[in-house]
């Protein structure tokens, strides 16, 4: 047997949506984006949605847009893929980590207010694995200080914690829609929130800064498209939101299927001392974007090869922590033991295969094939 790391959801609706959009005027950000936005805001639960091409683009944009830029500082986790720090380096900000939870590999809310100096303007919390932040903490925090919210909720579009979903409580969440994602376009990303002027501002600045996209100007009175403000070229197009849209009505569905693999995983694992595995808190409805097992990190790698050797993929989020890359090493100079919590993790980390299309058999076979390779 062998099993795929990841198998897309997109069905024969989607790529019908897809094609009526190829064979409309416009391919380019138009009514089929706006029809997106609005029922994607509809399952989050807030006001607005700006479709962007990725989540690391709604990251910079969000940031950009608050004003956050050279001199400040905005405070993240070191566990989490590299976009989440480079967006802030992007804007011009510095970022400044954080230890993480050793239950959950989610940001410890209590050394945040340890970190915060006068060039703090923003938190940035990473959803990892599909489970929330404390929004609640963090949000006191951010009202104390007077910072800026940013969630990069890439992992947690059906997240919930302690009855909040992301961008309920802060400035803007950032979401993606990567080839691996819940719902997914290939590439892609949206920004959630609920302030009408940022909503605005945001809008030009993915086109540009530009009053006016061409739609705009092909479907309302014409007038020239003046830049107000400085923008990017990150406007999601009539194509990907195509895609998209259909999958917006089945999210929950493909949910509870990644809930029953997670429900099977955690089973088969919970009782064996050579694997243990992220938390799952209470009050928390838990994305299940990503089922990882922490093992032996001296027995990870050779682990691997064994479980790739029986054809079953797998990958580590995340090694090394951002922290250890080369680039902010040299830049930052962080080193081993700055962090131990979050490279405790890092080196014990394995990802399962986790997503609807996954087969009983080969959920069966992968477990039973782990337990085999890790004891």
């Amino acid at each position: 047997m062998k099993i795929e790391f990841f198998r897309h959801a997109i069905s024969n609706r989607d790529i019908q949506n897809t094609v009526k959009a190829l064979r409309g005027i416009f391919l380019t950000t138009g009514k089929v984006t706006e029809d997106f936005e609005k029922k994607f805001s509809e399952y989050l639960g807030c006001k607005y949605v700006v479709g962007v091409t990725s989540c690391t683009g709604a990251l910079h944009l969000s940031l950009e847009a608050l004003g956050i830029g050279q001199g400040d500082e905005v405070i993240t986790t070191p566990l989490s893929f590299i976009a989440s720090s480079n967006a802030i380096i992007q804007a011009g900000a510095t970022p400044v980590f954080v230890d993480v939870e050793k239950e959950t590999g989610d940001i410890d809310t209590n050394l945040i207010e340890r970190a915060i100096t006068k060039k703090t303007k923003a938190i940035l919390p990473v959803h990892l694995y599909g489970q929330m932040v404390d929004m609640k903490r963090i949000r006191k925090i951010a009202d104390r200080y007077k910072l800026k919210i940013i969630e990069d909720a890439a992992h947690c579009i059906e997240g919930e914690r302690d009855g909040i979903r992301p961008g309920q409580l802060s400035d803007t969440a950032c979401f993606s829609f990567y080839a691996t994602k819940a719902i997914t376009s290939g590439e892609g990303g949206a920004i959630a929130l609920n302030n009408k002027e940022l909503f605005q501002k945001l809008k030009k600045m993915r086109l540009h800064g530009l009053e006016r996209s061409a739609y705009d100007c092909y479907e309302k009175k014409f007038s020239h498209p003046d830049m107000e403000i400085f923008g990017w070229k990150y406007n999601m197009d009539n194509i990907q939101a195509a895609i998209l849209i259909g999958q917006v009505s089945r999210i929950e569905k493909l949910w509870a299927r990644r809930e029953e693999i997670w429900q099977k995983y955690e089973k088969a694992f919970k009782n064996i001392p050579e694997i243990s595995f992220p938390r799952t808190l209470a009050k928390v409805k838990h994305a299940r974007h990503l089922f990882t097992i922490w093992v032996d990190p001296s027995k990870r790698d050779k682990i691997r090869e064994r479980l790739q050797k029986k054809r079953i993929p797998t990958t580590i989020n995340y090694f090394p922590p951002i922290h250890l890359m080369t680039f902010y090493q040299k830049k930052y100079g962080y080193k081993p033991g700055a962090f131990p919590k979050a490279e405790e993790i890092s080196q014990r980390t394995i990802t399962l295969p986790l997503y609807p299309k996954l087969k009983n058999k080969e959920i069966d076979f992968i477990i039973k094939n782990v337990l085999e390779v890790v004891k």
